[in-house]
């Protein structure tokens, strides 16, 4: 019998090692190919990662919570025929995605990678292995080695997982700061919890035994840490404006099933407004910018993030890269893509990242406008609200009149800091005016 050596697969560019969560397959199960053997997690997602050959697993190298190095052999798998597999196994494909990260999470990655210079260098200490992913999230919150030291890990051998740090992160700003007594000197030996004063502990929130508890998922604790420090890093502002958008609901009720005869693709809403976005960020380039300190990065491509929601309640922004050099046929398979993609968990890590920015529908959910929370390092969103069929006055020149007409309220979340009023303002009319101008007349 031949043995096949499973290897972790090359994930994205900037994904170098990954966690192992879970192990999906025991010793002496029978596999098949495409089957996931077990379950990883990377700064960025978690996936799956599955066999590449039919046979069965004889030996696991790694436990849960070890990382393991893109291109190390994780698993030996016996198939038929003799000799060792793993000279001529075919390359890996990019993991199957088992759970996508928010867009929000794409980006609470650079934030955490983007540790400061300046901090205390965090090392391993005695037996004690910290992940390099921990001692980042160590450097960017300013926690010290000795309190790292002092965490308590659930991982293997007591080692600290990103769960345990953003726990001890979460606990460790709701904690209010114990001053000594006048009587009884504190231990010197006592960790020093510092609270910012303009920060309150929150009320504790008591349960009775008829409420249900339920633990949030890993995902959950990133996006909302990243939601709660996006607020806390931009000045949030909106501007709110309405569309008519009469012309193209008739002009795809037109050309919808030719289209589809076509091009055998759905043609929805979505690459429509995402069209006119790209060209508002084309006209305003100041739109497609992120703040890096006291300076402003001047992006050169335009990446629309387009926020799409799972089965599971998550969120996952999958990005348009060059949405500007798209036409309205490559838009709407791209969006079809991503989309399906994102739908099925097959989204790769690159395809949410590098998002300059986002779009986020909430009239999908019958929402008329909703104000949108800044995907970081971005410094706007757009929220485009339900069409409605309304009464409205149109202007003609023959005089004004009551039409029943289609409309959409859209909603402009952007960073007060470096985006004023004026410029936030014209944007988003900018995108109205494009809808607006529509062709009735236009080919596919």
């Amino acid at each position: 019998m031949a043995k096949f050596e499973l290897k972790l697969p090359k994930m994205g560019e900037s994904v170098a090692e990954a966690t192992i969560t879970s192990w999906l397959k025991e010793v002496g199960d029978t596999i098949e190919a495409d089957e996931a053997v077990l379950e990883i997690a990377t700064d960025k997602v978690d996936s799956e990662v599955p066999s590449e050959v039919d046979g069965v697993l004889i030996e696991k190298l790694f436990d849960v919570d070890d990382v393991v190095q893109v291109g190390q052999t994780i698993a030996i798998i016996e198939i038929a025929g003799e000799g060792n597999a793993s000279a001529e196994a075919p390359k890996s494909e990019p993991v199957k995605e088992a759970v996508q990260e928010s867009p929000a999470v794409a980006e609470v990655t650079k934030t955490v990678v983007a540790a400061k210079e300046t901090a205390s260098p965090i090392v391993n200490s005695g037996e004690r292995f910290y992940s390099p992913l921990v001692k980042n999230m160590a450097k960017q919150e300013g926690i010290s080695q000795a309190e790292l030291d002092s965490i308590e890990g659930t991982g293997k051998e007591g080692r600290v997982t990103k769960n345990d740090m953003l726990s001890y992160i979460e606990n460790k700003s709701s904690q209010p700061q114990a001053a000594p007594s006048n009587t009884e000197k504190a231990p010197e030996t006592a960790p020093e919890v510092k609270v910012p004063e303009s920060k309150p502990a929150p009320t504790p929130v008591v349960a009775n035994g008829d409420d249900e508890i339920i633990e949030m998922t890993r995902m959950g604790k990133l996006i909302a840490h990243h939601m709660v420090e996006s607020v806390q890093t931009s000045a949030h502002v909106q501007s709110f404006i309405e569309a008519d958008v009469t012309k193209i609901w008739n002009w795809r009720k037109k050309v919808k099933d030719e289209f589809f005869k076509r091009e055998g693709e759905n043609l929805t809403f979505t690459p429509i407004f995402m069209e006119a976005v790209a060209k508002a960020l084309r006209d305003f380039p100041m739109m497609n910018i992120s703040v890096q300190g006291d300076s402003i990065i001047k992006k050169k491509h335009i990446n629309l993030g387009m926020a799409a929601a799972l089965g599971d309640g998550n969120l996952i922004v999958p990005v348009i890269k060059d949405a500007d050099q798209l036409n309205l046929v490559g838009m709407t398979k791209k969006v079809n893509d991503l989309a399906n993609r994102a739908r099925e968990n097959k989204l790769k890590p690159d395809d949410i990242q590098g998002g300059t920015y986002t779009v986020t529908n909430v009239g999908t959910f019958g929402s008329i406008m909703g104000t949108p929370i800044i995907n970081q390092p971005q410094v706007g969103i757009l929220a485009l609200g339900a069409i409605r069929k309304v009464p409205a006055v149109v202007e003609t020149p023959e005089g004004d009149f009551i039409g029943i007409r289609y409309r959409m309220f859209m909603s402009h979340s952007y960073d007060h800091r470096v985006v004023n009023g004026a410029l936030g303002g014209q944007f988003v009319k900018a995108v109205k005016d494009y809808l607006e101008a529509w062709d009735p007349n236009r080919e596919i």
